[in-house]
């Protein structure tokens, strides 16, 4: 069977498929496994990763993985700008009319061995079927590679493809904030593009097609209490001196209601359209308890949600705070009766799509520095600020083409989800190219554990991801 691309025009979609998972096999798992090898830490959890050297030797692997492909029309270069991570751009003369920007990143997350599985180590590219195991398989090592492979089937098969510009950064899992002054130097590079690319999603299962439409952003910073100038006999001083724990308590009361989880702010909450709350429903509908089953959570843990329903809604559409690290508190073997000097949080909000990322950072500092508890010394020092994203439509044609490549090759409806997770680059280039459609895409989903223990990329997912986003490209081009 083929499956309709546009205007009349046949792909052999079986075939395309083919031959995606021979690539796959021969060339990019060998590729991606040596990837996995180097730490390439973002430059936020990373300060030395310019004499590290890390990153530059992950874009360097992945270049070397390039030139041994047959791509025509193909010419990259490294952009640097001092004090900034690298940047990798691409570029595929066109065979056709249109232009298309890929983006995915390289950078990853901090890797924590000891917590991973026995026989499997964040540095060691391990396959169990249907997995490949390793920091950076699926966040987001996997995105560029498959990228790249889309244009390869279309060039095999003689058929016509637009202006291909790949943007690879190293900085995305620090917020990304390295990238504007990028996209600045690189405007004329970047070009006009009808269609923005980005593998750094997914859904709720592996079975489906899924496309994301929304993001949300993300403000992040350090909440620091400090109470004395030198640790204190906790006997002497408990019951006089408040601790600067009980105030970063009394502190956090001020922006999340600690029962219900709710944000407090209303300035990080957004008003919910009917539609979503329609999507939303029929996604609940499709996903039923897949959603809380796929978290590795304990046995008696239960949601802060009463329904799926709300689950969706709570993860993609409504803020949310969580602790991601802490200073000045000592291990408990090393705890001592102290008083101690200060508790710094590593405090990170979620927002969701239409909020204001710098007036909500700037809210959030204002609520939590204004008259202190007791007079201690709070401050709150921002990392990262990133608005969130909602896509508009791709167009009818682009709509036609995933349908059929989806039902043809899995059997099954492309559906659409939102994420509760932020990627920068979104905001950034709709702002830059209002116009532009987006396609935001990937092969996340449950179990794959991204930028925690025993992360893993779904190989046979991947693979036919590939053949569909192969099938985009060709109607992007082919329809004109």
């Amino acid at each position: 069977m083929k499956t309709p691309s546009v205007n009349n025009m046949l792909l052999d979609l079986q075939s395309l498929q083919k031959r995606s998972e021979e690539i796959w096999e021969s060339s990019i798992i060998p590729s991606l496994s040596k990837l996995i090898e180097i730490q390439a830490l973002s430059p936020l959890f990373e300060p030395k990763w310019k004499e590290l050297g890390e990153l530059n030797a992950i874009i360097e692997l992945f270049c070397k993985w390039v030139e041994e492909q047959e791509i025509s029309g193909l010419s990259y270069e490294v952009h640097t700008i001092e004090h900034k991570s690298p940047v990798l751009l691409i570029s595929i003369e066109g065979t056709g009319p249109g232009e298309v920007i890929f983006y995915s990143h390289l950078d990853k997350q901090p890797s924590n061995p000891e917590l991973w599985s026995e026989g499997l180590h964040p540095l060691k590219a391990v396959r169990r079927e249907p997995w490949l195991y390793g920091r950076g398989s699926v966040d987001d090592g996997y995105g560029a590679y498959l990228c790249l492979a889309s244009i390869m089937l279309l060039q095999e098969k003689n058929i016509n493809h637009p202006k291909c510009t790949f943007l690879i950064e190293t900085c995305e899992e620090s917020g990304s904030f390295h990238l504007p002054p990028y996209l600045e130097k690189l405007t004329i590079e970047l070009g006009n593009p009808d269609l923005v690319v980005v593998l750094d999603s997914g859904g709720h299962d592996y079975e489906h097609i899924w496309t994301t439409d929304a993001l949300r952003g993300l403000i992040s910073g350090t909440l620091s209490v400090r109470v004395s100038d030198e640790g204190i006999h906790s006997g002497n001083s408990g019951g006089t001196i408040p601790s600067s724990f009980r105030i970063q308590r009394i502190l956090l009361d001020r922006v999340e209601n600690s029962e219900t989880g709710e944000i407090l702010i209303p300035e990080l909450h957004t008003e919910i359209p009917p539609e979503i709350i329609n999507q939303a429903e029929n996604l609940a509908h499709i996903i039923k308890d897949k959603l809380w089953k796929k978290f590795p959570t304990v046995n008696s843990l239960k949601s802060v949600s009463k329904t799926t329903l709300d689950m969706i809604i709570g993860m993609n559409w409504k803020p949310s705070l969580c602790i991601i690290g802490a200073d000045g508190i000592p291990s408990i073997k090393n705890a001592g009766n102290v008083l101690r000097t200060n508790t710094d949080l590593n405090l990170s909000f979620r927002i969701p799509p239409g909020v204001d990322a710098n007036i909500a950072i700037s809210k959030v500092k204002e609520t939590l520095e204004k008259n202190p508890p007791y007079g201690a010394e709070v401050e709150f020092i921002p990392n990262s600020v990133s608005d969130g994203f909602h896509a508009p439509p791709l167009n009818e044609i682009l709509s036609e083409v995933i349908q059929s490549a989806s039902m043809e090759l899995s059997g099954l409806p492309p559906l659409v989800s939102w994420s509760g997770g932020t990627i920068p680059f979104m905001s950034m280039m709709q702002s830059k190219y209002p116009k532009s459609m987006f396609l935001c895409t990937g092969t996340s989903g449950p179990g794959n554990n991204a930028h925690g223990p025993d992360e893993k990329l779904h190989i046979p997912a991947s693979k036919r991801l590939t053949t569909v986003l192969s099938a985009v490209i060709s109607a992007l081009s082919n329809d004109r």
